[in-house]
């Protein structure tokens, strides 16, 4: 294959491609963010039919995240772009997976609350919407800096990952210290699980701000260094990456 010409017509018809590109990622961040919506109105309502929706239409977040894949990688395959062209291709391909995986996790919160014992109106409840509506404008930010490309509102967005993670060290250890004597402890362990992927969720968030900086600037930080010390959190962890 030619190298795509910086002038002329084959790189008009690149911009154009590129811009498709940029269209369907955000259609795809506007899914995703309507999954939010509703799973934080299903947390808030206790509304099984509407949890049982989100949880078994995730396939649709997946087949359009599919399709975005393709043109990247048709992109790189056909158009061979080099420099910020290229990084930002790459950096597509990462944000696609983030993206998803907030899809991912809103399926599996409203799984638990179509199939759990999850009662609402409770303390505990409330914090954890808190975490979600935290977790989502996190990731509509991110969305926004993904076309904005502005630099210094990603780092910010970054440092509002401390916000969520105070509230889940807060609900984690107000859940561990009552489910002895609990008289739901199944409804407990499902909030726990609930907690965890809403603290993943704006930790996805995150991961976009940072891949936008790198498109930016050519340097992708870690700006989400921050180790909570809960037991359940280290054994969390890896098996959430793997699902």
């Amino acid at each position: 294959f030619q190298r795509l010409e910086v002038t002329g017509m084959p790189r008009k018809l690149f911009d154009h491609e590129l811009e498709e590109l940029v269209r369907e990622m955000t259609d795809l961040g506007n899914t995703v963010d309507d999954r939010f919506e509703k799973t934080i109105e299903c947390l808030r309502t206790v509304d099984i039919e509407k949890a049982k929706y989100v949880a078994e239409h995730d396939h649709e977040i997946d087949r359009k995240e599919h399709k975005t894949e393709i043109l990247c990688l048709n992109l790189i395959a056909l158009q061979q772009p080099i420099a910020k062209d290229l990084r930002m291709i790459a950096a597509c391909l990462k944000i696609l997976t983030d993206i998803e995986r907030e899809g991912d996790q809103c399926a599996d919160v409203c799984e638990i609350l179509s199939t759990g014992q999850v009662y609402g109106n409770s303390l505990i409840v409330s914090k954890i919407i808190q975490m979600m509506e935290a977790a989502r404008d996190m990731f509509r930010r991110a969305m926004d800096v993904f076309i904005s490309r502005d630099v210094e509102e990603a780092k910010d967005i970054c440092a509002s990952d401390d916000y969520v993670d105070n509230l889940f060290s807060k609900v984690i250890l107000e859940i561990s210290s009552t489910i002895a004597q609990s008289s739901n402890v199944m409804g407990d362990v499902d909030l726990l699980l609930i907690t965890k992927y809403a603290e993943r969720m704006a930790d996805h968030a995150t991961n976009i701000a940072e891949w936008v900086i790198y498109i930016e600037t050519g340097e992708h930080p870690d700006l989400n260094k921050h180790e909570l010390s809960s037991p359940y959190v280290r054994a969390g962890n890896d098996s959430e990456e793997e699902s």
